[in-house]
């Protein structure tokens, strides 16, 4: 069977290939695995293009020099490699708005799309705010036995499950 067209893979080779893919970013980069940061320079250039003497006074450009480096490429080949493999497993359901969320709270798009924008603010700004995200503290950082990221891993699998059940009720469990 080919691994590619496969609809899932065994979690234990992908933790060990994510542990193996750790291990090349620290001897390459020096750097943990992380993807948060590359929004915050995404964002960063393009107020710096938009607003290049507000960015040119701003204390944040004094002290960072946001670039398009490899956490930008990783949010890339995330992308990519999420397309390519739901395209070569057939494992993608082509609907805008999720059975579960169309029957708890209706079937527009434009609802859906606001509020997983809104939710992946929300999201980033946490990350930030917690000095990384699931990929920084949930990866690299428990590798590492970084106390913070023990924590902040706990953390977000409880507000997680709070999170689904607050939104969808004892629905989610038919759904799981």
């Amino acid at each position: 069977m080919n691994p590619l067209t496969a609809r899932s893979w065994s979690p234990y080779a992908v933790g060990a290939a994510i542990g193996v893919l750790s291990w090349f970013a620290f001897a390459t980069a020096d750097h943990p695995l992380g993807i948060t940061t590359a929004f915050e320079y995404t964002s960063a250039l393009v107020m710096k293009a938009v607003a290049p003497g507000w960015a040119a006074g701003h204390s944040y450009f004094q002290e960072e020099s946001p670039k398009v480096d490899w956490e930008w490429m990783l949010v890339l080949g995330v992308f990519l490699g999420a397309v390519l493999s739901s395209r070569m497993s057939g494992d993608r359901e082509r609907y805008w708005v999720p059975p579960l969320w169309e029957t708890r709270f209706g079937s527009s798009r434009g609802k859906r799309i606001l509020v997983a924008a809104v939710g992946g603010a929300v999201m980033l700004f946490g990350a930030r705010l917690a000095g990384g995200c699931t990929s920084g503290h949930g990866i690299s950082g428990n590798l590492q036995l970084a106390v913070s990221s023990i924590v902040f891993s706990a953390a977000f699998v409880v507000a997680g499950i709070i999170t689904v059940f607050a939104l969808y009720g004892k629905e989610s469990r038919r759904h799981v």
